[in-house]
């Protein structure tokens, strides 16, 4: 780790003056700095704050090989492919940073998110970026009043803009407000001066006050026998600006223009801490924040409370452990350290994604910029169209919501998509930073599986909707014949019965059967939604179901079934036709295994019947239904490498359990039919496994297979 001086002049030549004693990573840039020329006082600016801020020394010779690579390409050139991979990702992240500064500089004030998405994507690989960038933007606002007006003016707003919030969100105090003071200077320079003279004017009485307070809490604390170390506070023009706007308030009737700061030992003297300045001073209602119990998002943890001390006079008072100061004062650098190779670390991996999460937009931070001040109602991903432009989405949605996202027309006429150059099918979940190029088709030809939720086409309710509008605008009749030929489907992939549907309309709110296959045709209601209507209206109404079984049950709780007129019985589910919750079943009363369940239609259970009709008796769904029950099902398609594999993959990945599976391969025609004995727990399961099957390639039909 390499130190910097307390009071840093910001030079380049102090720091090349010690290239003997500094890891040879950043002696080595530093001779190339002294040989090519670059601007010593910014760059030694920037050294001396990413030392304060305890980056390591890849992080700070990364920041002197940008300034090279910017201000001297050639040589960048001649030496970057030696350099370590990590030095070229963190000079590479910054060199992106710079093309986000130049689309800053060209939008318009109500202008959309574009500049700060792209930064993200830009930091999100190496977040030490962060610091190199927050250092570098601090560095040249304070030698910004030697910059022409409208240079000034710009820079200034990018600091506002972006870099702020970043040093907000990371809690890096010491740099958040010496930007936003520096920022406010130069856009507001009037009321900058203004309440600068006001607390220049009011400063010796300020300083007595502050003395006086800090004499009389110095011997209360020492008397409670609390180890304490008091200091002034000062204040940032900047936020006791932001404070009077946001409450309304003039200069004078601020209380925390005099404030004062306790660190101590622990958080239990925080709080004792805490009682004496209650007791010493009157304390204002209202006025008093525990951010020790509850630390803002960012980290920062401090109590704060306000009571009338001295002369009457309002006063403010922070305390917090030494620990607490560090970190609120460096944030997330306070307590970072980066790994020195490897790989694997589930801690280091935890805090890089706690420090992302930081990145994010905050619905509390009114003074970010527009582009900031979208409500974030679930995670983002930032991908890129073919020219570059970044378009965000929520997170798990696909290429084909993209296509939806550009255009309407684009998303009706996509066929396929390349994302990074490399086609991809169109449930394809993008990530963060992929390029993603839309293949259209001449005509708009929207497809209806699309629709449905278990195929996982559509991520948005936006472009779900757009399809939906799309097949609206066909005629009725066609979406009558397609609602009737998906419900048709369903009852013969699940191996339904034909029943009575006449009740089922209602169950959905609708007036007739028509209605409820248009809905179904529109995506309305999915196939899946209808199975478990079928299902729940054919039983008694059902606890919430249980996690399914991991052994296979041979016997199942006798309340899972009803049986008429007779007490506890053994019952066992007939293999021939696996009758499942929902289904239509009737009992035989065998000599050895109690009850044996068949669906009602079963024709094993028939001839029984024939046979012994008087062991045949009524049974029903009972209130233990939701567990786990065998069902078959077939598949059949045509073979190529890995089909059975993604088959098992994706049966694995619904969380149900294969009890038996067995396939043929018809070599001359090479169809491929497969069966497999599962676990699953309802109708509405089965349902949505098939949707995802039947979606695989080469893949004809998944259907459960009917009664023996």
């Amino acid at each position: 780790m390499v130190h910097a001086t307390t009071n840093a002049v910001g030079h380049l030549a102090e720091w090349q003056a010690r290239a003997g004693t500094l890891p040879a990573i950043l002696a080595d840039v530093l001779a190339v700095c002294a040989q090519n020329g670059v601007n010593e006082r910014e760059c030694g600016d920037v050294l001396d704050l990413l030392a304060m801020l305890g980056c390591d020394a890849h992080t700070q010779a990364a920041a002197l090989w940008f300034e090279i690579a910017r201000t001297h390409p050639l040589a960048w050139e001649q030496r970057a492919s030696a350099l370590p991979e990590e030095l070229q990702r963190l000079v590479a992240g910054q060199m992106a940073a710079e093309r986000v500064w130049a689309l800053h500089a060209q939008r318009q004030p109500e202008g959309g998110s574009e500049g700060l998405r792209r930064l993200l994507l830009a930091i999100i690989r190496d977040l030490r970026v962060v610091f190199i960038l927050l250092a570098r933007q601090l560095a040249r606002m304070r030698a910004a009043s030697t910059l022409p007006e409208s240079e000034r003016q710009e820079l200034a707003r990018l600091t506002r803009d972006i870099h702020s919030p970043l040093a907000n969100r990371l809690g890096i105090w010491q740099l958040k407000w010496e930007l936003e003071d520096l920022a406010f200077r130069y856009l507001q320079p009037d009321t900058y001066k203004r309440i600068a003279k006001l607390l220049d004017e009011r400063r010796g009485d300020r300083e007595t006050f502050i003395r006086e307070a800090l004499a009389e809490l110095g011997q209360a604390l020492q008397a409670a026998e609390i180890r304490a170390d008091l200091a002034g506070r000062p204040k940032h023009i900047y936020s006791i600006w932001k404070k009077m706007q946001r409450k309304a308030l003039e200069f004078s009737d601020l209380y925390d223009i005099r404030a004062v700061r306790v660190l101590v030992d622990s958080v239990g003297d925080c709080y004792a801490a805490l009682g004496v300045v209650h007791a010493l001073w009157p304390h204002l209602p209202g006025e008093f924040d525990d951010y020790v119990a509850r630390p803002k998002s960012n980290g920062y943890r401090s109590l704060h409370t306000a009571v009338i001390g001295p002369f009457g006079k309002t006063l403010e008072v922070q305390i917090r452990t030494h620990e607490m100061h560090r970190a609120n004062e460096l944030g997330v650098a306070a307590h970072w350290r980066y790994k020195e190779g490897g790989s694997g670390d589930a801690e280091f991996e935890a805090k890089i994604a706690w420090m992302r999460k930081l990145l994010e937009p905050r619905h509390d931070e009114g003074e970010l910029a527009k582009e900031l001040q979208t409500e974030l109602l679930e995670d983002r991903v930032y991908v890129l169209t073919p020219k570059g432009e970044v378009v965000d989405m929520p997170h798990g949605a696909t290429v084909l919501d993209f296509a939806y996202h550009v255009h309407t027309e684009v998303g009706h006429r996509c066929r396929g998509a390349k994302v990074n150059g490399r086609i991809v099918p169109l449930t394809h979940q993008p990530h963060s930073g992929d390029r993603i190029e839309i293949l259209t088709a001449k005509l708009a030809e929207p497809s209806r599986d699309w629709l449905s939720t278990h195929h996982g086409y559509l991520h948005t309710s936006r472009a779900r909707d757009k399809v939906r509008a799309w097949f609206r605008r066909s005629a009725h009749e066609a979406n009558l014949a397609a609602g009737r030929a998906l419900f048709e489907r369903e009852l013969k992939r699940l191996a339904i019965p034909e029943a009575d549907f006449a009740k089922l309309p209602a169950l959905f709110n609708l007036q007739t059967h028509d209605e409820l296959l248009v809905a179904l045709a529109l995506g309305e209601i999915s196939p899946g939604q209808v199975s478990r209507v079928l299902q729940e209206s054919q039983q008694p109404a059902e606890p919430p179901g249980v996690p399914l079984a991991t052994a296979r049950p041979t016997v199942f709780d006798h309340s899972a079934i009803s049986i008429e007129g007779v007490g506890n019985l053994l019952t066992v589910l007939a293999r021939c036709c696996q009758p499942l919750p929902g289904d239509p079943v009737r009992g035989f009363i065998t000599r050895t295994k109690g009850v044996s369940v068949h669906r009602a239609n079963c024709a094993s259970l028939a001839r029984l019947a024939r046979r012994d009709p008087d062991r045949v008796i009524d049974v029903s769904w009972g209130q233990a239904a939701a567990q786990a029950y065998e069902v078959t099902i077939q598949l059949n398609g045509y073979d190529r490498k890995g089909l059975q594999k993604d088959v098992v993959g994706l049966i694995s990945n619904a969380n149900i359990g294969i009890i038996a599976s067995s396939s043929r391969l018809f070599a001359r025609t090479g169809e491929v039919e497969m069966r497999y004995t599962l676990r699953v727990r309802d109708f509405e399961q089965l349902s949505a496994l098939l949707d995802r099957l039947a979606a695989l390639p080469n893949v004809v039909e998944a259907r459960r297979v009917g009664a023996g």
